[in-house]
C-alpha cells in the first residue's frame, strides 16, 4: 500500500491514528511517518526526509513557513492541547489547584515521567515550572526523561514505583493504555500550545494531504478531536 509521510509531534498521534481508516478507506493510500518531539520532528524536515505533511506547533509551524520549507497556504490550526499530570490507573488522582499545590504535588512524588525537556513543547514547559516553584534541583534525580510524551506515559503505566507521577500534553495521556489523566496545570504554571499543520513545499502527495487536513479539522470530526485532548478556541 502507498502511504502518506507524515512528520508530527506526539500530541496529535492519537488523533491521526483515529483517523486513519477513514482516510485510507478515501484515498486507499495508509499513513506512515513519525510521531515525536516537535524539535526533532522539525529538524527532519530541515533534513530532507520526504514528507507530505507535518503537525507541530503554530510558532514552529510559522518559523518553518519563513524558512520556505512549508507552503503558508496549507497551514490549518487543529486545536489547542493543555499540558496536564497524569498517574497510573488505579492510583489516586492529582490535582492541583494553584501553585503550592502543584509544588506539593511533585515533591510527593517518587518518580517524575516527562519528555525530553530541550526539544518537546511540554518536556521544555515542566522544566520551566520546576525551575519557577524552585524545585528543580530538589526533583533532578526523580526526573524520568523520554523522547516524547507518548513513550514518558508508557512508561509511567509500567512503573513500578510507589508515587509516581507523568506531566505531558493531555493528548498523549488520553491515547495511553495505563494511564488517566489526572488534571491540567494550575493557573500560573499551565500551558496552552496550539498544533498546526502544513504540507512542505516539496510534498509529493500535496493533495492528498490536504485531503487529511481537512479530515482533521473538519466540523463531522470535532468530536473526534475533543476526545483526544484538543480544545476549539471556538468552546
Amino acid at each position: 500500500m502507498k502511504t502518506l509521510n507524515i512528520l508530527s509531534g506526539g500530541a496529535a498521534q492519537g488523533l491521526v491514528r483515529s483517523l486513519a481508516p477513514a482516510f485510507e478507506a478515501e484515498t486507499s493510500l495508509g499513513i506512515a511517518g513519525d510521531f515525536d518531539a516537535v524539535g526533532a520532528m522539525a529538524d527532519r524536515l530541515r533534513a530532507g526526509v520526504p514528507t507530505d505533511i507535518v503537525i507541530l506547533t503554530a510558532a514552529l509551524i510559522a518559523k518553518l513557513a519563513g524558512e520556505g520549507l512549508v507552503l503558508r497556504s496549507s497551514i490549518t490550526d487543529l486545536g489547542r492541547v493543555e499540558t496536564a499530570l497524569a498517574v497510573r490507573a488505579g492510583d489516586p488522582s492529582v490535582s492541583a489547584d494553584d501553585a503550592a499545590s502543584l509544588r506539593a504535588a511533585l515533591l510527593a512524588a517518587d518518580a517524575i515521567f516527562v519528555p525530553d525537556t530541550k526539544a518537546s513543547t511540554a518536556g521544555i514547559h515542566v522544566a520551566k515550572v520546576l525551575a519557577q516553584l524552585d524545585i528543580a534541583d530538589v526533583v533532578a534525580d526523580r526526573l524520568k526523561i523520554f523522547p516524547n510524551g507518548a513513550t514518558a506515559m508508557r512508561h509511567l503505566a509500567e512503573s513500578r514505583d510507589r508515587r509516581p507521577i507523568g506531566c505531558t500534553q493531555s493528548t498523549e495521556i488520553i491515547s495511553t493504555r495505563g494511564v488517566v489523566l489526572s488534571g491540567t496545570l494550575p493557573p500560573g504554571c499551565g500551558l496552552a500550545t496550539m498544533y498546526t499543520a502544513a504540507i512542505p513545499t516539496h510534498a509529493s502527495s500535496a493533495s492528498q494531504a490536504q485531503r487529511l487536513i481537512a479530515l482533521l479539522t473538519s466540523p463531522e470530526t470535532y468530536a473526534l478531536r475533543s476526545q483526544a485532548g484538543f480544545v476549539s478556541d471556538a468552546t
